[in-house]
């Protein structure tokens, strides 16, 4: 049993208890992480259709992923009651949700996505994670993988008021490129996001210029098979 099946009715509840303090939910952190890889891909003249979703959790990301132009996404997860809120929540066309362990790599997906899981991966076995990943991509599959930045206090602090959160092992953004890159992808950008909290929304008109630099709570790795 996966050690988030005790938290799948209550994830979204401990989740926003967590990142209250943001003053934000998780559908504009999840928007504001999908939005930057279509414009990634965008700018770099790539369209892909076939998504997959790497511990999808609740399946939040997947409606924005078919939104931002996968006509298919599929959302991976070691929680199978995890995976049943994401059936039950998200059922539309071309969308399916399958256990980590029951799902089979053919190297057809144009792009896997995931967010805030290999914190949760042993780091003895987040190479396995990767590998299983680069299997599933096609040759010059992009990969987006999203962290939470350890450089970030505000960041260090959400985490602990998260119950799921609190025993994690974080990677910072240099042991993630790491990782990538010996596990087969070229490091296409790297960036930071969510610099600033609600009550300083003015001054998120700074943050694409900011991007590149350790301050946002997550960090966004884009990497694309070799």
């Amino acid at each position: 049993m996966s050690e988030f099946d005790s938290y799948a009715s209550e994830y979204d509840n401990a989740l926003a208890q967590g990142i209250s303090v943001s003053g934000e939910d998780k559908d504009y952190f999840a928007r504001g992480r999908v939005d930057w890889v279509m414009k990634c891909l965008k700018s770099r003249g790539e369209m892909p259709h076939r998504a997959l979703d790497f511990g999808c959790g609740t399946g939040t990301t997947i409606p924005l992923l078919i939104k931002g132009g996968m006509q298919q996404a599929v959302g991976l997860d070691t929680s199978e009651k995890s995976l049943e809120v994401a059936r039950t929540l998200h059922r539309l066309p071309g969308v399916s949700f399958a256990n980590t362990a029951e799902y089979r790599p053919d190297g057809s997906v144009d792009l896997a996505f995931c967010n805030g899981v290999f914190h949760h991966i042993p780091p003895a076995e987040r190479r396995d994670a990767l590998d299983f990943i680069r299997a599933s991509l096609r040759p010059k599959g992009i990969f987006a993988f999203w962290e939470n930045n350890p450089w970030n206090p505000g960041t260090r602090y959400v985490m602990s008021r998260i119950p799921f959160d609190r025993d994690a092992i974080t990677l910072s953004v240099l042991e993630a490129r790491a990782l990538v890159q010996t596990s087969g992808f070229n490091i296409l950008r790297t960036d930071f996001l969510f610099v600033f909290p609600r009550f300083l929304k003015p001054l998120r008109v700074l943050e694409p210029t900011l991007s590149r630099l350790p301050l946002g709570a997550q960090y966004g790795i884009l990497c694309q098979k070799t």
